[in-house]
Protein backbone atom coordinates (compact mmCIF):
# COMPACT_ATOMS: atom_id res chain seq x y z
CA UNK A 1 0.00 0.00 0.00
CA UNK A 2 1.34 3.39 -1.13
CA UNK A 3 0.99 5.49 1.69
CA UNK A 4 0.30 9.98 0.50
CA UNK A 5 3.15 12.17 0.04
CA UNK A 6 3.81 14.21 2.80
CA UNK A 7 4.48 17.53 1.64
CA UNK A 8 5.17 20.44 4.16
CA UNK A 9 3.75 24.03 3.08
CA UNK A 10 5.96 27.20 4.07
CA UNK A 11 4.79 30.61 3.41
CA UNK A 12 7.45 33.32 4.01
CA UNK A 13 5.43 35.64 4.31
CA UNK A 14 3.41 36.13 8.17
CA UNK A 15 0.58 38.67 7.17
CA UNK A 16 -2.95 37.21 8.20
CA UNK A 17 -3.92 38.09 4.69
CA UNK A 18 -0.97 37.02 2.37
CA UNK A 19 -0.92 36.32 -0.89
CA UNK A 20 1.68 33.73 -0.44
CA UNK A 21 -0.16 32.07 1.73
CA UNK A 22 -2.46 32.26 -0.20
CA UNK A 23 -1.25 29.76 -2.88
CA UNK A 24 -0.08 27.42 -0.25
CA UNK A 25 -3.69 27.54 0.80
CA UNK A 26 -4.93 26.58 -2.93
CA UNK A 27 -2.38 23.88 -3.11
CA UNK A 28 -3.58 22.42 0.20
CA UNK A 29 -7.37 22.80 -1.66
CA UNK A 30 -6.56 21.41 -4.66
CA UNK A 31 -3.77 18.97 -3.67
CA UNK A 32 -4.33 15.37 -5.95
CA UNK A 33 -4.69 12.36 -4.57
CA UNK A 34 -1.55 10.57 -3.22
CA UNK A 35 -0.62 14.17 -1.58
CA UNK A 36 -0.92 15.91 1.29
CA UNK A 37 -0.09 19.20 2.54
CA UNK A 38 0.37 20.71 6.14
CA UNK A 39 1.26 23.98 5.64
CA UNK A 40 3.59 25.42 8.91
CA UNK A 41 2.77 28.56 10.88
CA UNK A 42 6.40 30.36 11.61
CA UNK A 43 4.58 33.35 13.20
CA UNK A 44 6.12 32.45 16.56
CA UNK A 45 9.43 31.55 15.20
CA UNK A 46 12.49 33.32 16.57
CA UNK A 47 15.34 33.85 15.03
CA UNK A 48 18.05 31.42 14.29
CA UNK A 49 20.53 32.03 17.47
CA UNK A 50 23.12 29.37 18.51
CA UNK A 51 23.17 30.91 21.58
CA UNK A 52 19.82 29.60 22.98
CA UNK A 53 20.69 25.97 24.77
CA UNK A 54 17.14 24.68 24.39
CA UNK A 55 15.01 24.91 21.15
CA UNK A 56 11.72 26.97 22.10
CA UNK A 57 8.69 25.19 21.01
CA UNK A 58 7.85 26.94 17.75
CA UNK A 59 11.13 25.47 17.00
CA UNK A 60 10.36 22.41 17.97
CA UNK A 61 7.24 21.97 16.11
CA UNK A 62 8.68 23.23 12.77
CA UNK A 63 11.49 20.59 13.19
CA UNK A 64 8.96 17.57 13.93
CA UNK A 65 7.05 18.85 10.86
CA UNK A 66 10.32 18.99 8.92
CA UNK A 67 10.81 15.51 9.87
CA UNK A 68 7.88 13.78 9.12
CA UNK A 69 7.64 15.69 4.91
CA UNK A 70 8.71 13.98 2.35
CA UNK A 71 8.93 17.12 0.07
CA UNK A 72 8.38 20.57 0.42
CA UNK A 73 6.49 23.32 -0.88
CA UNK A 74 7.78 26.88 -0.49
CA UNK A 75 6.13 29.78 -1.02
CA UNK A 76 8.73 32.85 -0.97
CA UNK A 77 7.75 36.30 -0.98
CA UNK A 78 10.02 39.23 -2.72
CA UNK A 79 11.18 41.55 -0.44
CA UNK A 80 13.95 44.09 -1.75
CA UNK A 81 14.88 41.86 -4.38
CA UNK A 82 15.76 38.84 -2.20
CA UNK A 83 13.88 35.97 -0.16
CA UNK A 84 12.14 37.10 2.92
CA UNK A 85 13.50 36.79 6.26
CA UNK A 86 10.91 34.27 7.80
CA UNK A 87 11.45 31.72 5.14
CA UNK A 88 15.44 31.97 5.84
CA UNK A 89 15.13 31.83 8.96
CA UNK A 90 13.60 28.29 8.98
CA UNK A 91 15.62 27.22 7.09
CA UNK A 92 18.69 28.16 8.69
CA UNK A 93 17.00 26.53 12.18
CA UNK A 94 16.51 23.39 10.26
CA UNK A 95 20.03 23.18 8.22
CA UNK A 96 21.68 22.74 12.19
CA UNK A 97 20.33 19.63 12.70
CA UNK A 98 23.16 17.08 12.57
CA UNK A 99 23.88 16.76 8.88
CA UNK A 100 21.00 18.37 7.51
CA UNK A 101 18.91 15.55 8.01
CA UNK A 102 15.32 17.46 7.55
CA UNK A 103 16.65 19.05 4.27
CA UNK A 104 19.31 17.23 1.97
CA UNK A 105 17.83 15.34 -0.19
CA UNK A 106 14.48 16.26 0.36
CA UNK A 107 12.58 17.55 -2.80
CA UNK A 108 11.04 20.59 -3.00
CA UNK A 109 8.64 22.96 -5.12
CA UNK A 110 8.99 26.79 -5.20
CA UNK A 111 6.53 29.41 -5.92
CA UNK A 112 5.84 33.26 -4.88
CA UNK A 113 3.45 36.15 -5.12
CA UNK A 114 4.96 39.38 -5.48
CA UNK A 115 5.42 42.80 -7.20
CA UNK A 116 6.00 43.18 -10.46
CA UNK A 117 8.26 40.05 -11.94
CA UNK A 118 6.21 37.67 -8.81
CA UNK A 119 8.78 37.52 -6.80
CA UNK A 120 11.19 35.47 -9.38
CA UNK A 121 14.32 37.34 -7.94
CA UNK A 122 13.54 35.84 -4.62
CA UNK A 123 13.31 32.46 -6.11
CA UNK A 124 16.23 32.30 -7.78
CA UNK A 125 17.58 33.44 -4.84
CA UNK A 126 16.34 30.30 -2.84
CA UNK A 127 17.23 28.18 -5.18
CA UNK A 128 21.05 29.25 -4.25
CA UNK A 129 20.15 28.65 -0.58
CA UNK A 130 18.62 24.78 -1.84
CA UNK A 131 22.14 24.16 -3.83
CA UNK A 132 24.15 24.74 -0.21
CA UNK A 133 21.26 22.54 1.54
CA UNK A 134 21.61 19.86 -0.58
CA UNK A 135 17.36 20.19 -1.10
CA UNK A 136 16.49 19.16 -4.70
CA UNK A 137 14.25 22.03 -6.29
CA UNK A 138 11.94 20.58 -9.08
CA UNK A 139 12.69 22.77 -12.39
CA UNK A 140 9.62 23.03 -14.10
CA UNK A 141 6.14 24.73 -13.77
CA UNK A 142 7.79 27.79 -12.33
CA UNK A 143 4.96 29.71 -10.44
CA UNK A 144 5.87 33.76 -10.44
CA UNK A 145 2.73 35.78 -9.73
CA UNK A 146 1.67 38.88 -9.54
CA UNK A 147 -0.11 40.00 -6.23
CA UNK A 148 -1.47 43.45 -7.41
CA UNK A 149 -2.95 41.86 -10.79
CA UNK A 150 -6.62 41.00 -9.89
CA UNK A 151 -5.18 37.83 -8.98
CA UNK A 152 -5.83 37.65 -5.68
CA UNK A 153 -9.54 38.71 -3.59
CA UNK A 154 -8.84 40.83 -0.54
CA UNK A 155 -8.57 38.50 1.17
CA UNK A 156 -5.53 36.81 -0.33
CA UNK A 157 -7.22 34.38 -1.65
CA UNK A 158 -6.18 32.78 -5.37
CA UNK A 159 -8.78 34.21 -8.10
CA UNK A 160 -6.65 33.83 -11.42
CA UNK A 161 -7.63 30.96 -13.16
CA UNK A 162 -3.93 31.14 -15.27
CA UNK A 163 -2.07 30.80 -11.69
CA UNK A 164 -4.38 28.02 -10.20
CA UNK A 165 -3.63 25.58 -13.50
CA UNK A 166 -0.02 26.29 -12.62
CA UNK A 167 -0.16 25.43 -9.49
CA UNK A 168 -2.11 21.84 -9.89
CA UNK A 169 0.67 21.17 -12.77
CA UNK A 170 3.45 21.85 -10.70
CA UNK A 171 1.86 19.40 -7.50
CA UNK A 172 1.38 16.87 -10.17
CA UNK A 173 4.58 17.61 -11.35
CA UNK A 174 6.27 17.23 -7.54
CA UNK A 175 4.52 14.15 -7.24
CA UNK A 176 6.32 12.67 -10.16
CA UNK A 177 9.30 14.33 -8.36
CA UNK A 178 9.04 12.97 -5.42
CA UNK A 179 8.75 9.30 -7.08
CA UNK A 180 11.78 9.93 -9.06
CA UNK A 181 13.82 10.69 -6.52
CA UNK A 182 12.67 7.64 -4.40
CA UNK A 183 14.19 5.07 -6.75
Amino acid sequence: MNHPIQVLAISGSLRAKSTNTGLLNYAQAQAPAGIEITIADLKELPFYNADLTTKPSAVQNLLTQLAAADALLLACPEYNYSMAPALKNALDWASREPNNQLLSGKPVAIMGSGGGMGSSRAQYHLRQVCVFLNLHPLNKPEVFCNAFANTFDQNGVLIDERIQGLIREQLLSLQAWVEQLRK
